[in-house]
């Protein structure tokens, strides 16, 4: 694959930047760490080169100088959010983020449960949590919080959080998801500091929108296309153009909050450290793009996929069209159309040619493969095993897995199971293509390709079942699918 990335130098200029901004403040540095540590495949796919747990990787060039506290609301855990990428709730996320940290040998020191009223629920987790012997710390909701600023930085607001104690320069705030309470923990220690006389300052960790590219750069777009459902909107940061003179690219939440963070700062310093949003910002991803094009190119083909995302969702009555509908305006800004994803529109012509479902994938040497609802299997098992016979140099028309042994498989699905499609999923054919691979060279030789799957691009001409996009998820592949559910239930 293109790489417009350079992950290395990434990793050294970040967690650098981040000693620098330590040594600004003294004492202790707040850090606000958004958007995935372990898994960013978002980054990855629009900065090839980027490494899914690149920011991981940094956080642990500093594992000596930080610590790390998990922050999760008392209003998420009594709703049971979920985090939809992984299907559990945030309060179990808080649990795996723990432990994934601790494997990594990086320090957790506390979880904080933000917006507390005395939630049932929330007490219930404190439990939990210290019977596993885990600080728990308590962060209160604060009446007409963000705009109440004197009543924000008083011993009545500010003041009746839990004091988080922690015992090194870096503080690493994060959590399993957006609205979490992540900069009020920061502020509410910054307040704490303070009155016991201790040098903090506070940092924002984001890597999107990238501040340094334009506005309208295709990197940003994407940025949009993945938070329209939030209804974010990158902006020209003003704070920074009126102090400084120069370009910004910030999002308007930040934006929106920095005029009551600079009453806040005011508050608790006298003063505020930094002139703009942007200043808050500590991210170096900019600065290491490699190859403009490339990343332009791979952001161009993410806010396709996430069109498709978004029609997806409302169609399985889980998303809105206004989502559809931002993301439409941003094709028309990026200059795109869906026509210009090679594997849709081979995916479309092989379904009308044919008359039943199919699918393509586009390999990293650019080579198309098609396939095609069959007796035996669905389009998107066909096209993984049609996939491996080309990556493996083996003939089109081998059989890499007999009939003989798909028929039982079958038989156990609709006989003994109770199923009503006996096509063979995604799942199901790779275990049989291992059990293949035992006794035939042909197939041991397709198994052996399928990392050179990831990164791959498919489409399928309807939508697939939850097991199929999730085969192509854990194989690394980029999905996209038309708003169409099989009426036949052929996935």
């Amino acid at each position: 694959m293109r790489q417009g990335f350079d992950n290395e130098k990434y990793v050294k200029m970040q967690s650098e930047h981040i000693k620098e901004r330590i040594g600004q403040f003294g004492d202790k540095l707040y850090l606000e760490f958004g958007g995935k540590l372990f898994d960013d495949y978002h980054a990855s796919r629009v900065l090839p080169g980027f490494a899914p747990d690149s920011k991981l990787r940094m956080l642990m060039q500093l594992s000596d100088y930080a610590e790390i506290v998990i922050v999760i609301s008392a209003a998420d855990i009594e709703k049971n959010k979920i985090r939809s990428d992984l299907g559990i709730t945030y309060d179990v996320d808080v649990l795996r983020l723990r432990d994934a940290f601790l494997e990594k040998g990086l320090f957790v020191g506390s979880v904080v449960i933000t917006h507390y009223s005395g939630q049932n629920s929330a007490n219930q987790f404190k439990t939990k949590l210290e019977r596993k012997n885990i600080r728990v710390y308590l962060h209160y909701t604060i009446e007409g919080y963000p705009s109440n600023v004197p009543l924000i930085v008083s011993p009545e607001g500010y003041g009746k959080n839990d004091y988080i104690e922690t015992s090194r320069p870096l503080v690493v705030i994060t959590a399993p998801g957006p609205g979490s309470g992540k900069m009020a923990t920061c502020l509410s220690q910054l307040y704490h500091d303070n009155l016991r006389g201790i040098k903090a300052g506070y940092a924002k960790f984001e890597t999107f929108p990238i501040w340094n590219l334009p506005l309208k750069h295709p990197v940003n777009l994407a940025y949009e296309a993945a938070t329209a459902d939030l209804n974010d909107v990158n902006m020209i940061d003003p704070f920074h153009l009126e102090a400084y003179g120069k370009t910004a690219v910030n999002y308007n939440r930040d934006i929106e909050i920095f005029p009551v963070l600079n009453a806040i700062f005011e508050g608790i310093y006298g003063s505020n450290p930094y002139q703009s949003p942007t200043d808050m910002g500590v991210n170096m991803a900019g600065c290491c793009i490699i190859d403009d094009e490339a990343c332009c190119q791979a952001s161009r083909m993410e806010i396709i996929r996430r069109y498709y995302a978004a029609l997806n969702k409302v169609v399985k009555d889980e998303g809105n069209e206004n989502e559809v509908y931002k993301i439409e305006l941003l094709m028309k800004q990026a200059r795109i159309s869906v026509d210009d994803r090679s594997v849709t529109l081979a995916a479309r012509k092989r379904a009308e040619e044919l008359g039943v479902p199919a699918a393509a994938v586009e390999l990293a040497d650019g080579h198309i493969i098609t396939s095609k609802t069959t007796d035996f299997l669905g389009a998107s098992a066909a096209l993984l095993l049609n996939a491996l016979k080309y990556l493996a140099g083996v003939d089109h028309d081998t059989k890499l897995i007999k009939p003989e042994a798909i028929e039982p498989i079958q038989n156990l699905k609709v006989r003994y199971l109770g199923g009503k499609n006996p096509r063979l999923h995604t799942d199901e054919v790779l275990i049989a293509l291992t059990l293949a691979a035992c006794t035939d060279e042909n197939a041991r030789r397709a198994l052996e390709q399928l990392p050179s799957l990831r990164g791959c691009q498919v489409h399928t001409s309807v939508m697939l079942s939850e097991v199929d996009s999730k085969i192509f998820k854990k194989l690394g592949m980029d999905l996209t699918s038309e708003p169409v559910q099989s009426a036949k239930k052929r996935y």
